[in-house]
């Protein structure tokens, strides 16, 4: 089993930044790819951006290109989604996940308890 926990979460100005951190803990994690989602109250879970298993690709949601970057140290079992330039609407609970190298949510088994990060305008 895989547990997840997340941290860097809060509340910040438009404009600002933030860097949350996902840490694996369990069984060797280091194959899977890491993909963050994020929540807004009223609407369904939206894919943010994911990693794959080696580091070396990324992709990301057409709203959050340039803006946010996504990285791992698989040393550490952490992966990092460093979020510049925020505006209110990337207001959401964040959620990483391990899994395959996909934007599909299904595609993905092990899931974080969620971050909870607020842009104030």
């Amino acid at each position: 089993q895989v547990q997840l926990v997340e941290s860097g979460g809060g509340l910040v100005q438009a404009g600002g930044s933030l860097r949350l951190s996902c840490t694996a803990s369990g069984r060797t994690v280091s194959r899977y790819a890491v993909g963050w989602f994020r929540q807004a109250p009223g609407k369904e879970r939206a894919f943010v951006g994911a990693i794959s298993w080696s580091g070396i690709s990324t992709t990301y949601a057409d709203s959050v290109k340039g803006r946010f970057t996504i990285s791992r140290d698989s040393a550490k079992n952490t992966a990092y989604l460093q979020m510049d330039s925020l505006k209110p609407e990337d207001t959401a609970v964040y959620y990483c996940a391990f899994g395959r190298y996909v934007s599909d949510d299904r595609q993905y088994d092990y899931w974080g308890q969620g971050t909870q990060v607020t842009v104030s305008s």
